[in-house]
């Protein structure tokens, strides 16, 4: 028996050595993770992978330049003339006037972004606007009422008048080629002169002005004289669009038929209807252009309008 216990103790002994000196033996972890890696990249589903959506990008709206930036104005607010029967004119003057630009109050008509005849010219290039000859170019010579709007002339022909023409280059042959438009010079044209009718209307019994054409005039041989004539009835739907700029005030939406219509122009009279189809300077004899005398006879034509005008009414 004791035998037995011995040999037992002996063999629990070296187990519990053996147990001992033994490594740990480290157990692989299996994870979703580590399956997912194991994977190829060759055979990963594209039809499972969420896409991530692009973001908007916001426009910014450029800020507004103040408060009183208008570029464009309505034409539809232009007021037409009332239509007048011959049989209800009772009284009718013709007068002429001429506009200089040198003047601070019609000087908005050469603004530095806003030029009339820039306009004009324009319009003119364009085929928007008919323009008529101040002379006769089948005989070389000034019509009897020099804007009677007889003879139409070409948007070529306008641009000429306008702007002069310079000598072609000559070519291998020495041959002068065909003239070549000058550039356009707005300050060549410091004044404009005006065709208007004064008419009482027994109908509507009223004494109006009804301007009738202008012309644009430049100085030609130390004289002005008109380029061409516009006739302002069409001209009206073009001079309405464009806006006129206001010195005194930056939100001011008047255009250049508001400037003529309503008559905020400083002008002298240069001429009116009389026997001899004649100047106030031609009636003179004036050669002299700062004599006084010219003035004059222009304020006593208006002053004979503007007493014609009270002579009607009775208080």
């Amino acid at each position: 028996m004791k035998k037995v216990l011995y040999l037992l103790i002996l063999l629990s002994l070296g187990t519990a050595s053996f147990a001992q000196n033994r490594k740990p033996v480290k157990k692989k972890v299996t994870t979703k993770n580590s399956t997912a890696n194991s994977v190829a990249p060759a055979a990963v589903n594209t039809d499972t992978v969420a896409v991530v959506p692009l973001k908007k990008v916001k426009i910014k709206t450029p800020p507004k330049d103040g408060f009183y930036a208008r570029k464009d104005v309505d034409s539809s607010v232009m007021v037409p003339f009332v239509d007048v029967r011959e049989e209800d004119v009772f009284y009718s003057k013709r007068v002429w006037r001429e506009l200089d630009l040198r003047d601070t109050i019609n000087s908005v008509l050469k603004a530095e972004n806003s030029k009339l005849i820039e306009v004009l010219m324009t319009a003119i290039a364009n085929e928007e606007l008919t323009v008529y000859s101040p002379k006769d170019t089948a005989q070389g010579r000034l019509l009897e009422d020099n804007d009677s709007f007889k003879i139409a002339l070409t948007a070529e022909q306008a641009l000429m008048s306008a702007r002069g023409t310079s000598e072609g280059d000559p070519d291998e042959n020495g041959k002068i080629g065909a003239p070549v438009l000058k550039r356009l010079r707005p300050d060549d044209f410091m004044k404009y002169r005006i065709k208007e009718d004064w008419i009482f209307d027994v109908k509507r019994s009223v004494f109006e002005p009804r301007i009738v054409g202008i012309a644009p005039m430049k100085m030609v041989e130390g004289n002005w004289q008109p380029v061409f004539w516009v006739y302002f009835e069409e001209a009206r739907p073009l001079l309405s669009k464009s806006r006129l700029v206001n010195p005194s005030n930056d939100a001011s939406v008047l255009t250049y038929d508001d400037f003529f219509v309503r008559r905020l122009f400083a002008s002298n009279i240069v001429k009116e209807t009389n026997p001899a189809n004649k100047t106030i300077i031609e009636i003179l004899n004036q050669t002299d252009p700062k004599d006084p005398r010219k003035l004059y006879e222009s304020e006593r034509i208006k002053k004979s309008i503007a007493d014609y005008e009270q002579s009607l009414w009775e208080y």
